[in-house]
């Protein structure tokens, strides 16, 4: 029986993998749970799941989740320290599904046990890949994306055979404003963006789809997970999200994984994994499909792409402030102190500073995505509206 921990059960990703749990009674046992600061829900869980142990990020909510369980056997914590307790207990898979940059320090601790590893958090690639890389390979972790387009990789990426490929193809649906003009685009609204056409996704993550950004950022996560040099990592707009990667060899051939876009598909893979598990899943019907469409991303109308590319290109801590100052822009085009054409060139303006020096430890990534926000919010300030 397969020992699991969910890092941000009460998040988009930790639903569907407690609900993924719920239906594989018997077959895994739950060591811990976490949240930020949904107690309530939290703690339903936990009374269907029967945890060891349960921790609640936000330490005001700690009596009431205590409270809710008090009839059970759960042990009940609170704090950033209670997070990386979660990750440190006795699970042999954990799911790292804590969003931004709190998600580090418990993925980090979990990676640091050995144990297999799903993740689901961008900025462990982002703001700490090397970091990240370097204890997967010491402690030879079993690194498992989440994410639909890297698991999509994972599943057709032949790892002991990396001579024989030449690319990795990300995809991606183009987000709502894929067939816009710029002057269209400038005049969108937080309600315009966050209309994804294919998923239902946060507001963080809906905004990175529409600029691209979020594409820029997998390639920086497929750098470090794969491996792989920047100009061997492409990307193609296929707007039925249908084909969700794919892996060019060299003999020629090109392997893909396709999948109805829904993330209980690549969760389910990450957490049965080395096996496959069965769960209700319409099938995918090509014929009903029809026809699927493809072609390259506009640079000119989405310039996130070549951004991403330059920050991989220069090193240093380039990614971590590239997705710090990208943050805080999202931030400020939802909360319309700035347009939806502002948001890109912010970004690009903070990562043309002078960023050389590459973080050494957590900490330092920490100090110097703190840095890159308020420098961000600085250049905000002088162009809102």
């Amino acid at each position: 029986m397969k020992i699991v921990t969910v890092l941000g059960s009460t998040g988009s990703v930790g639903r569907t993998t407690v609900n993924l749990l719920k239906k594989s009674s018997g077959k895994y046992k739950v060591d811990a749970l976490t949240a930020d600061s949904n107690w309530r829900l939290l703690a339903e869980q936990a009374s269907f799941l029967n945890p060891r142990f349960v921790a609640i990020a936000n330490e005001q909510y700690y009596m009431q989740l205590k409270d809710a369980l008090s009839s059970s056997d759960v042990t009940v914590a609170a704090g950033a320290n209670a997070i990386v307790e979660a990750s440190e207990g006795a699970a042999d898979w954990v799911m790292a599904g804590i969003v931004g940059t709190a998600g580090l320090k418990p993925t980090m601790a979990a990676v640091r046990r050995g144990i297999t590893v799903a993740f689901a958090n961008k900025e462990c690639l982002v703001s700490a890949g090397c970091l990240m890389m370097e204890e997967v390979k010491k402690h030879k972790t079993n690194l498992l994306p989440v994410d639909s387009e890297h698991n999509a990789i994972f599943q057709v990426f032949e790892t002991d055979n990396r001579s024989w490929i030449n690319k990795i193809i990300l995809t991606a649906s183009g987000g709502p404003f894929r067939d816009c003009s710029l002057e269209e685009m400038a005049k969108k609204n937080p309600e315009e963006a966050l209309a994804h056409p294919t998923w239902n996704m946060g507001k963080k993550i809906s905004i990175d789809s529409a600029t691209m950004m979020n594409k820029g950022l997998e390639i920086i996560e497929a750098h470090h997970l794969f491996g792989m040099q920047e100009d061997s990592i492409d990307v193609l707009v296929h707007p039925q999200s249908i084909v969700h990667s794919l892996v060019s060899y060299s003999d020629g051939s090109v392997l893909a994984q396709l999948a109805h876009p829904d993330m209980a598909v690549p969760i389910a893979y990450a957490l049965a994994w080395p096996d496959r598990m069965e769960f209700p899943m319409a099938p995918l019907n090509l014929a009903d499909i029809g026809s699927l469409s493809f072609h390259q991303p506009d640079s000119i109308r989405f310039p996130a792409l070549e951004l991403a590319r330059e920050a991989i290109r220069s090193g240093g801590n380039a990614n971590l402030v590239l997705n710090a100052a990208n943050e805080v822009a999202v931030e400020g085009f939802l909360a319309r102190k700035i347009s939806f054409a502002d948001i890109i060139p912010v970004v690009k303006d903070v990562l043309q500073r002078e960023y050389h020096r590459a973080p050494t430890s957590l900490e330092e990534v920490f100090i110097m995505e703190d840095a890159a926000r308020r420098e961000t919010r600085a250049i905000l300030q002088k162009i809102s509206k």
